[in-house]
């Protein structure tokens, strides 16, 4: 029974991923710059300024499920550069240098690229496609 439950809301729980994973994302984005709890922030001119914004986009993007392949790779992009500009000159290990995260949003931004939008989002709506 658990079994059928799971295959018939397979596209539901999935769109439930792909809009938790955007609002991380964009309150990664958001804190940058001092909003929702962060900390003072940064200048928008600087790599962590162009960082928040993309993470801000892409997490709204995701959230409406609004060309989420194309948003996927810039996500994954950012993280990419994140992990070897900021975590790997602190060290390999991911959990010591603080790159997690990063690797588990790089991980997910596959995933979600592979899958496409899904049945809750603007792409089926505009495009009728997921």
């Amino acid at each position: 029974m658990f079994k059928e439950v799971c295959k018939k809301a397979r596209w539901q729980a999935y769109a439930v991923v792909r809009i938790l994973v955007g609002l991380l994302f964009f309150l990664f984005g958001a804190m940058k710059f001092g909003w929702l709890g962060g900390s003072e922030p940064v200048q928008l001119a600087s790599m962590f300024g162009v960082a928040g914004v993309i993470e801000i986009i892409v997490g709204l993007a995701l959230v409406l499920g609004f060309l989420v392949r194309r948003i996927t790779v810039l996500g994954s992009v950012e993280m990419l550069v994140a992990l070897v500009y900021v975590h790997f000159p602190q060290g390999w290990n991911p959990i010591a240098n603080q790159g997690a995260i990063a690797i588990l949003f790089m991980a997910l931004f596959i995933v979600l690229h592979v899958h496409g939008a899904g049945p809750w989002s603007l792409d089926k709506v505009l495009w009728k496609k997921e």
